[in-house]
């Protein structure tokens, strides 16, 4: 399975379309992480940007995030990738976390920015 945390200084990123680069995790059969790499955020608001397609042709199925639009989440659910609101902290702990079965969704969508992402 393949994890994806948007990122900044490997810290999950509060604002998802704003993040410097995103994380991926590739765990094996026992939810161990066996690989990291990262993936450089593409120009533009996250929601509306290929992100989502390029992460799914990577095979990443789980984003985990700090917070996110209801735009994005649809964008990011479309292509079959499940997203966990309300991460914070080091991503690769983050990770462990969501692995050992401790984080839940926040259920809070962002409503804040200006770009329009949350409509749709």
């Amino acid at each position: 399975m393949k994890i994806a945390l948007p990122s900044n200084r490997n810290n999950v990123d509060a604002h998802f379309g704003h993040c410097e680069y995103f994380t991926v995790f590739t765990t094996n059969e026992n939810n161990e992480i066996v690989n990291e790499e990262k993936v450089m955020s593409p120009a533009g608001c996250g929601c509306k940007s290929d992100i989502a397609h390029t992460l799914s042709q990577m095979g990443v199925t789980m984003m985990l995030a700090g917070n996110m639009g209801e735009g994005a989440v649809n964008v990011l659910n479309s292509h079959g990738i499940r997203v966990l609101r309300g991460c914070s902290g080091d991503v690769k702990k983050v990770a462990e976390q969501w692995l050992a079965g401790t984080l839940q969704d926040s259920g809070i969508s962002c409503h804040a920015h200006e770009h329009g992402c949350h409509e749709g």
